[in-house]
């Protein structure tokens, strides 16, 4: 699959690089697993002056005789004696970088806190007395956002305050999803793209997956996921228990629960009969796993709180695979692919109500946009975005299908928040698949 979008990301890398010439950078690129990072890094560095170093599981000594040879093919350097750790290979090429300008990419940076963390100490001194002669572009990257975060965001890490540069890289834009949709498979159907972004959201690796294997078509998509070869069955797993620690059967519940629609604190905590607020914290601050959603134009403070899971892939992973897991287990996916299609419709509505949501912020012409709901889930309203210099305010409602509409109720479901805007356009709207 070929290289979509990006722009934006690839015009700062190389803004970067610019920079680096004459002052040493350090250029952060964070994102959760699966969304593309190595791949932009790639693209960033084709055709220029740079080191590629992925900081796989292995020992300290393994790899850097591995970085060694690839210094040794790729620059003109030589030393004298055998290096013998990362803090000599650092040194080297910091040295290098006072004669020469080019890119050093450190890929799964977080691997080094469990291959020698004194590392990172290690590389904070080196910096610190080579950075204002260095010419280096430094790019580091890694996919466990928990532990990259307390790295370079934690006062007491050692290189706290040293990046310059950050990218926390997110999915594709609606656009973009509906541009590799058509690319591939130009007849799709408004089931087809519903079905692509509830599946992906957007994620660089479960787009490819799904275009590499010409599964395109809502059946071929859920079909790809169960069968005996899938890539997909263990996708949360591979993804989130590294993440989780041992914790990780408590987080697997509490996302299986909002998977499942049980999204406020009191619903979970009722039902797995514990506290579950610092889990919650932590899945929301400190994993962004799940994000905190309260009504538009609320108090701080408001005890009006759901919760939502990010990533729509992991949000099926959990309603389905999870929930379902012994008949996964079991390899009877026949059953799960009659689950799964009579649930889907239903399932598939709030990953509706998500892309019509993204695609305003997209557009830009809203100054807040956000879901509305009163004291007990009462008048709940799908989205509200608001224009405060126009004063135009827009109120949606999201149906898989249109006909199901009624304007007069979404009028008397908003009448309460109308009347703080009388000065302002109001629109009611109703957006259903034929409008993405």
């Amino acid at each position: 699959m070929r290289f979509y979008d990006r722009q934006n990301e690839l015009a700062y890398l190389l803004k970067q690089e610019k920079r680096s010439i004459t002052n040493a950078q350090m250029t952060l690129v964070i994102g959760r697993r699966r969304i593309g990072k190595t791949s932009l890094i790639k693209k960033s560095i084709e055709g220029k002056k740079a080191l590629y170093f992925f900081i796989a599981k292995k020992s300290e000594t393994l790899l850097v005789q591995e970085f060694s040879e690839l210094i040794r093919s790729s620059f003109a350097i030589s030393w004298y004696g055998e290096l013998k750790s990362f803090k000599d290979i650092f040194a080297l090429l910091m040295d290098h970088a006072e004669k020469e300008n080019f890119t050093l990419v450190l890929d799964e940076f977080q691997e080094f806190m469990s291959i020698n963390p004194s590392i990172f100490s290690d590389m904070q001194h080196i910096w610190d007395s080579k950075k204002d002669s260095a010419k280096i572009n430094l790019l580091i990257c890694g996919s466990i956002y928990s532990i990259m975060k307390k790295i370079f965001e934690d006062k007491r890490e050692p290189l706290f305050g040293r990046i310059t540069g950050k990218i926390h890289l997110k999915p594709f834009g609606t656009e973009t999803i509906k541009e590799i949709l058509r690319e591939h498979y130009p007849n799709f159907t408004q089931q087809d793209l519903l079905a692509f972004f509830t599946l992906t959201g957007g994620v660089a690796k479960y787009i490819e997956t799904f275009v590499v294997n010409n599964s395109l078509k809502q059946e071929e998509m859920l079909q790809e996921i169960f069968n005996s070869n899938s890539t997909l069955l263990d996708e949360g797993r591979n993804v989130l228990i590294e993440e989780f620690g041992r914790d990780h059967h408590t987080y697997f519940s509490i996302l299986s629960l909002i998977a499942s629609s049980k999204t406020s604190r009191p619903e979970i905590e009722s039902i797995l009969e514990s506290s579950v607020g610092v889990y919650l914290e932590r899945l929301e601050k400190e994993f962004g796993i799940i994000k905190r959603i309260t009504p538009i134009f609320s108090k701080s403070g408001n005890r009006r709180i759901k919760y939502r899971i990010e990533d729509n892939f992991l949000n099926f992973w959990f309603r389905f695979i999870y929930k379902y897991r012994s008949i996964v287990e079991l390899e009877n996916y026949q059953m799960m692919l009659d689950i799964v299609t009579r649930d889907f419709a239903t399932f598939s509505g709030s990953a509706l109500e998500k892309y019509f949501l993204q695609q305003l912020k997209e557009n830009q012409l809203f100054t807040a946009i956000g879901t509305y709901w009163e004291k007990t889930n009462e008048n709940e309203i799908d989205f509200v975005a608001i224009n405060e210099f126009e004063k135009k305010l827009l109120i949606g409602e999201v149906k898989l299908n249109k006909a199901k509409y009624n304007e007069a109720v979404l009028i008397r479901k908003a009448s309460k928040l109308t009347r703080q805007y009388t000065d302002y356009t109001i629109t009611y709207r109703c957006f259903s698949p034929e409008d993405m």
